[in-house]
């Protein structure tokens, strides 16, 4: 049995459905996941400390794989009492005047930008994902319009992948216990 399959993942990804379905599918095998900040996975990948990662806006090249999963919309992270609290959703011309308090998910998870919103310091742009997971009640998350929208990709390396890789590709991508691929 090889070693276990560690899977890095950034915030506001939740990998607990497929950890479900490998867990029924392979009782034995075993599956590590490890929650890090995106520059964190790539090193985590690159060093070869976790196997395959569920970044953020990662393309496949000459160094990864990587299987586009999803997109997700941003959002504007602003205090509850706010005027940008009170619209149902933001364009980026209602920010004009708004401190936009800087979000740097490469290292971190936004937890301190958040801090600071809630301190009425500004408001924040965030993956929607990230924000539903540090959500507080003193600050509200509004749809941001006309803003890029970010995807999430499971990743890993071209060279020597881990032997389980294909099994959590197969998971992640839908497949049936029985398809044969």
């Amino acid at each position: 049995m090889p070693d276990p399959l560690i899977v890095a993942f950034v915030p506001g990804v939740t990998p607990g459905k497929w950890e479900r379905v490998w867990r029924e599918r392979r009782p034995g095998g075993r599956l590590d996941l490890v929650p890090l900040p995106q520059s964190a996975a790539l090193a985590a990948l690159a060093d070869g400390s976790a196997h395959m990662a569920l970044a953020r806006d990662v393309a496949a090249d000459d160094r990864w794989h990587a299987i586009p999963l999803y997109r997700e919309g941003p959002v504007v992270v602003a205090p509850k009492g706010s005027l940008v609290a009170a619209l149902d959703a933001v364009d980026l011309a209602d920010l004009e005047g708004e401190t936009v308090l800087p979000v740097d998910l490469a290292e971190g998870a936004g937890e301190d930008a958040v801090e600071l919103v809630a301190a009425n310091a500004g408001v924040a742009v965030m993956p929607q994902s990230v924000a539903r997971a540090l959500s507080r009640k003193d600050v509200v998350a509004r749809p941001l319009r006309d803003a890029p929208d970010t995807g999430i990709s499971l990743v890993w390396p071209v060279e020597s992948p881990h032997p389980m890789c294909e099994v959590f590709i197969g998971i992640v991508r839908g497949r049936t216990a029985n398809s044969s691929r």
